[in-house]
């Protein structure tokens, strides 16, 4: 079970700013046995999290909340999604559409006007903030008190070794009210859950947007579809759970299995007299959605268009045995992407989210610049262990007792113990080292030789004068 996958301390669980898809990678490579779950996320926010002591599922609850998205679960499948489902328009209002329905809300932490109180009852120059627009007939105000020690002193010490005062307080005042916009962002409106036992003929999917009017409030809350219970007999949705809360990891397999247990039961009580109606009507609900594409078998190829004649097709597939060809000039056009028979896959563009290859051969590989901020390479020993990282901060190479090598335009060529503190680097044209062994010889400025000498009374330094 995913409960069993545990993170522990010892291992490298410190993810440091990634994008949600290399976090979720590198979250299920450090569990103390092998997952067997594969993840996948298309949300690009970067972010850090240090994972100390927490299971998998635990990880990745904390994840959703840090990098945003949905939760899709498909098997030994897990993804993070920006966006799952579909906005088609449902709109749902008290006292109309609404006949039984099992609501649960909460306006506990509710808030559009807060009072932020940070370190050492530090307030902010406008002492309020608000969300701009207006929700309700009377503001919600809170007085939040903010935690802000991972803001430390020490890291605004000047060159003279004092605290910068001014720098330290503009750093908590940005701190203070980034964290309050953000809590307004977060709790403007209510959580709420629904559960409604009806059906909506635009609601198909999880992830679908329905929007709610509610009485209290002055715009319509936008929730998604959480659960849905169809009847695989009259081919409806029978009830439909909805709410504004991101779905965790919580409960996974118990609901996966609940969920099946019940649409089996309700399967198996279903009587057989409608059974070829059903399927017929389910034979024609399936050929109606054909309608959008064509398929020809024209000699030695096969042809998928999406307008008949296939002359004046613009999209088009061509299969024959020399592979899969993508047009979007009609047939006579330029097949710009293909995948031949023997497995070469040629494309203009490929957009991948996990490309796991044995061997990547290329001209270029580029990654980072404007366009891609994270872009990092990664390199593992067998134990899954971190010990080389390329990012947007140069090359980093990991020793396993906690020293490590830097090279970068800002640093330069450095050496640090495990303690941080600096064991060799360059200065420019210098080269320094707290520390040196010379194994065999010195010699300086092709000027002057140190070798080792032994006699047959002593052992010591020689000194050599060269010409």
């Amino acid at each position: 079970m995913i409960s069993g996958a545990y993170l522990s301390e010892f291992q490298d669980a410190y993810v440091f700013e990634k994008n949600c898809n290399d976090a979720l990678d590198h979250l299920n490579m450090a569990t103390d046995v092998l997952s067997p779950f594969t993840t996948l996320s298309d949300v690009e926010s970067v972010n850090n999290y240090r994972c100390v002591r927490r299971t998998l599922s635990e990880a990745i609850n904390t994840v959703i909340e840090r990098w945003g998205g949905h939760i899709v679960r498909n098997n030994w499948r897990i993804e993070i999604r920006q966006t799952i489902g579909q906005d088609r328009g449902v709109t749902l209002a008290y006292g109309k559409n609404i006949v039984s329905i099992k609501a649960d809300e909460n306006w506990d932490d509710v808030a559009t006007k807060v009072l932020p109180v940070g370190k050492d009852g530090l307030l902010l120059p406008e002492i309020w903030l608000e969300v701009p627009e207006e929700l309700y007939e009377i503001p919600f105000t809170k007085v939040l008190h903010i935690d802000q020690n991972e803001i430390k002193e020490e890291d605004f010490i000047s060159e003279d070794d004092k605290v910068d005062e001014e720098a330290y307080r503009e750093a908590l005042i940005n701190d203070l009210r980034s964290k309050g916009l953000e809590y307004l962002s977060e709790n403007k409106i209510p959580k709420v859950n629904y559960a409604l036992d009806a059906y909506l003929g635009d609601v198909s999917d999880v992830g679908d947007t329905i929007y709610v009017k509610h009485p209290k409030c002055k715009i319509d809350l936008i929730t998604n579809v959480i659960a849905l219970n169809f009847d695989v007999i009259s081919q409806r949705i029978t009830k439909v759970e909805f709410g504004n809360f991101r779905k965790g990891l919580k409960n996974l397999l118990e609901t996966v299995n609940d969920s099946i247990v019940e649409k089996v039961e309700m399967s198996a009580g279903d009587t057989t007299a409608k059974l070829e109606k059903e399927l017929t009507d389910a034979t024609n609900s399936i050929k109606d959605r054909l309608g959008s594409s064509y398929v020809i078998v024209d000699g030695d190829k096969i042809l998928i268009v999406d307008k008949l004649p296939k002359e004046e097709a613009t999209n088009v597939i061509m299969i024959n045995d020399g592979g899969i060809g993508f047009s979007q000039d009609g047939i006579n056009g330029v097949f710009k992407s293909a995948w031949t028979i023997d497995g070469i896959l040629n494309m203009q563009n490929i957009n991948v989210i996990n490309l796991v290859a044995d061997l990547i051969k290329g001209g270029t590989l580029k990654l980072g610049s404007n366009l891609n901020e994270s872009g990092i390479i990664e390199l593992y020993d067998t134990s899954n262990t971190l010990i080389c990282l390329v990012d947007r901060d140069g090359i980093t190479v990991y020793c396993k007792d906690g020293r490590m090598i830097k090279l970068n335009a800002d640093v330069g060529f450095v050496g640090y113990d495990a303690d941080g503190s600096k064991m060799f680097w360059v200065d420019q044209t210098e080269f320094h080292m707290k520390k040196s062994v010379i194994e065999t010889e010195i010699t300086i400025a092709n000027r002057l030789r140190f070798i080792p000498i032994t006699t047959d009374t002593n052992t010591g330094m020689g000194i050599v004068a060269l010409v």
